[in-house]
């Protein structure tokens, strides 16, 4: 007890105090970094970085990690969607670090970095004075300011410039989709999602130091990084070697199964539709206010929040707003002579959004084949329908 008491006044010097000499740590204390891989959680998928620090003269082993939040917090699921939810600082015992992700099932691997005392004594200060209630809030971006890139901007800001980032081990640049795709089953829900619901901007190289949005990269850089020309890393280990989980889901609950019987479906209904001169109502009413309402969340994502990813998302091609309104009209019995014209669109719509695909201006999911060979085949049943009801007319 009498230790904790001493390290917390040690923290509470050192985040007044500084770079100040008078609060430093013992000689046996170390600071590393910490990596965690994978787990099953969508917010796990990516895995996580923090600092750690002990310091065995004072009994302290605590670890400092950014990219928390609080379900407290008023309006949390609506500033969550806006993308203004205020994320923070933590710090607990490593001894609750560990039995948590132990639990989770996901692997750690510790990097002792080589750091002389008062370096040390500057990392703990700037993270105390990050822990002070008027600087821990910060605005969250999965992209540019996580978990992870916060570690690099950690030493950044306290070792100088002669801490210096080597990107020579980076033999590939990638895009950010492609990155955010490393850890993730093409046909799972959760992928699904993200493609939908994250646009263009994404799918531009990122920088080498844009590559450390995720831990493995902060891992992976920590090992080709410099402090005064000498290897940061001195030592690393695996404290926890647990194997990532492989993502045994049934193919039932996938959604190429689903997406593949709804394609399936469309093609048997407006096959029978055709056949019989007729034109199933629910059938063209349910297509188009899925595809309507997806629209209109993809438009609220891209000018409706500060999500920076979500900018620019040409799903909206696909996924038209204003089908959610005809689809009303489609169960109408007779149909404006504009409806023609409005389906042309359609059409041509999805034209570009596969031109979009082919000139990778935008990558969509895989998955989009079967919504899009469902809506193709919908819409041009109902350009040759209606003229011919049109024609009927005459």
């Amino acid at each position: 007890m009498f230790k904790k008491i001493i390290f917390s006044l040690l923290l509470f010097l050192a985040a007044i105090l500084g770079h100040s000499q008078g609060a430093e740590l013992s000689p046996l204390s170390k600071i590393s970094v910490l990596t965690v891989g994978t787990g099953e959680d969508l917010a796990a998928k990516f895995g996580h970085s923090a600092i750690r620090l002990q310091d065995p003269t004072l009994g302290i082993d605590e670890v400092y990690g950014y990219g928390t939040y609080d379900f407290e917090d008023p309006n949390f699921y609506l500033n969550f969607v806006r993308g203004k939810l205020a994320y923070t600082i933590s710090r607990m015992p490593f001894k609750y670090f560990d039995k948590s992700y132990q639990k989770d099932k996901r692997w750690i691997r510790e990097q002792v970095l080589d750091l002389d005392v008062e370096q040390r004594t500057k990392i703990v200060a700037f993270l105390e004075h990050n822990l002070l209630p008027e600087n821990k809030r910060y605005k969250y971006d999965f992209l540019f300011d996580n978990c992870a890139t916060r570690i690099p901007m950690v030493f950044e800001k306290t070792l100088g410039s002669t801490f210096k980032f080597d990107y020579d081990y980076l033999e590939n640049r990638s895009t950010f989709r492609e990155l955010i795709r490393l850890k993730l089953n093409p046909n799972t829900w959760s992928n699904f999602g993200i493609d939908l619901a994250l646009g263009s901007v994404i799918d531009r190289k990122a920088t080498p130091y844009e590559h450390l949005f995720l831990p493995i990269y902060v891992y992976q850089q920590m090992q080709h990084t410099t402090l005064n020309d000498k290897q940061i890393v001195k030592q690393e280990s695996v404290l926890l070697d647990i194997p990532e989980q492989d993502d045994n889901s049934l193919f039932i609950l996938t959604p190429a199964f689903w997406l593949g019987l709804l394609l399936t479906l469309v093609i048997w209904i407006t096959l029978a539709d055709y056949k019989n001169k007729r034109r199933t109502k629910c059938l063209d009413f349910s297509l188009f206010m899925l595809t309507g309402l997806s629209g209109i969340l993809i438009i609220f994502l891209w000018i409706g929040t500060d999500h920076l990813a979500t900018k620019l998302n040409y799903n909206a091609l696909w996924a038209f707003a204003p089908n959610a309104f005809i689809g009303f009209l489609l169960m109408k019995r007779e149909m404006p002579k504009w409806i023609s014209i409005y389906l042309a669109l359609l059409l041509v719509l999805l034209f570009i959004t596969c031109l979009l695909w082919i000139l990778k201006i935008q990558v969509f999911s895989i998955l989009l084949i079967f919504i899009i060979l469902a809506l193709a085949v919908r819409y041009l049943f109902l350009l040759y329908h209606f003229k011919n009801v049109n024609q009927r007319k005459k």
